[in-house]
């Protein structure tokens, strides 16, 4: 452990593909992750976690099967365990995710926008 805080904003200026999340540091059994997100994700659910969005920058629509949240700088959500969601930015977004240990980005979904685990900026 070092002494140093985590800049965000030069965590997010250090890469640039989105729908890849980059663990920037750990809390007990969780994860703190930054991600740009663009475009729309896939339908999904994390069955055993709640998952927390924070924005940064930018406007996140986080679509529900019975409403959708949109999220605006400094504003977050949490989608309970289970709960089927989509995120979707028209633009791109800066967000913090906080999830446990070992979480895939698309749940139980897969398919092509599934990250691999990325620890390099922790």
């Amino acid at each position: 452990m070092t002494n140093v805080p985590i800049d965000l904003a030069g965590k997010f200026l250090s890469f640039s593909e989105h729908w890849s999340p980059k663990v920037v540091a750990r809390l007990n059994d969780y994860e703190v992750k930054v991600v740009k997100l663009k475009g729309e994700f896939v339908w999904h659910t994390h069955d055993d976690t709640d998952e927390l969005f924070l924005v940064i920058d930018g406007e996140l629509t986080i679509q529900l099967r019975d409403g959708d949240v949109t999220l605006r700088p400094g504003q977050m959500f949490v989608v309970p365990r289970g709960v089927e969601h989509c995120p979707i930015a028209d633009g791109e977004v800066h967000a913090v995710l906080i999830e446990p240990v070992g979480v895939v980005n698309t749940g139980s979904a897969g398919g092509t926008l599934t990250a691999a685990y990325d620890d390099s900026l922790a």
